[in-house]
């Protein structure tokens, strides 16, 4: 069982963080909660936010203004931190995109990242953790994020519909084998065989479908003065890919939003409802 670090009152409900002994990393990891008003002997639905480079797990709660929504709309919010925190890899440190705080969701295979870089397994033993331990719905689970959290949240909906039911995305790297930022991480995490990293690229998963896995589906939010647009994210391939599998997807571009949180907690409260309205 998670144990609770801390515990404050927001907006009727209650903020949490909690650590846990990861079976996944081998090490203690930490995430928050929010849960709101009326959570008591109530199964709700619950959304994962995972997190961008640089970003631990209350990172989204302090600064996305997320709470009041979740409040109104009785959704749990769970956030989960980025990477292994004192893995002891050698450089781990050493550069903000890669190693620590830059788990980019995947589970490493080439050492020495192997034996605790294991994000993908963490969010999926995550998910099982916050279903037996808090009033969450197995049935009503949606994941969303942003940047290489957007990344993370595609891949994860992709590889795991019957997990997560809705599914969207703030400025995600939506062709990470195409950009820097996910070459760099899927070359030090996967190794040189490209053909490993299509499982973690959203459009290489989409690309591969044949029918639409989100039929309700999925929204991604775009700012057109983000300075990473043209060479890390590349949404215009995942829209491809989402035409091509007849996957409904919406994709919004923003005049003068960057890559920031006040880019997210503009349409943070769209997100939340678009989550609540296909969970039910």
């Amino acid at each position: 069982m998670p144990e609770l670090l801390s515990e404050h009152a927001c907006f009727g409900g209650l903020q949490r963080f909690y650590r846990v002994d990861s079976k996944a990393i081998g090490l203690p990891m930490r995430f928050s909660v929010y849960l709101p008003p009326g959570a008591e002997g109530k199964r709700l639905p619950v959304v994962f936010y995972l997190a961008g480079l640089t970003c631990i797990e209350e990172t989204f709660m302090i600064k996305a203004g997320a709470q009041r929504i979740a409040a109104e709309e009785g959704l749990i919010l769970v956030t989960p931190d980025t990477s292994p925190r004192g893995a002891g890899v050698p450089g781990e440190t050493d550069s903000w995109d890669f190693g620590a705080g830059a788990g980019f969701y995947v589970d490493a295979t080439q050492e020495p990242w192997a034996r605790h870089y294991r994000m993908y397994s963490h969010i999926l033993e995550l998910r099982e953790l916050v279903l037996a331990s808090l009033p969450a719905d197995p049935a009503r689970v949606g994941i969303f994020g942003h940047s290489m959290g957007g990344h993370g949240a595609l891949m994860m909906a992709l590889r795991n519909p019957g997990l997560f039911r809705s599914v969207s995305a703030f400025a995600p790297i939506a062709a990470p084998m195409r950009s820097p930022w996910g070459k760099k991480a899927f070359g030090g995490y996967l190794g040189a065989d490209e053909a490993a990293w299509r499982a973690y690229d959203a459009t290489e998963l989409m690309s591969a479908m044949t029918e639409a896995p989100f039929p309700g589906g999925i929204l991604i939010d775009q700012g057109l003065a983000d300075k990473f647009l043209a060479e890390q994210l590349y949404p215009e391939a995942f829209e491809e890919a989402c035409a091509r599998a007849g996957q409904p997807l919406t994709l919004r571009r923003h005049e003068g939003y960057d890559h920031g949180y006040y880019f997210i907690s503009t349409f943070i409260e769209d997100h939340l409802r678009f989550h609540r309205r296909l969970l039910g």
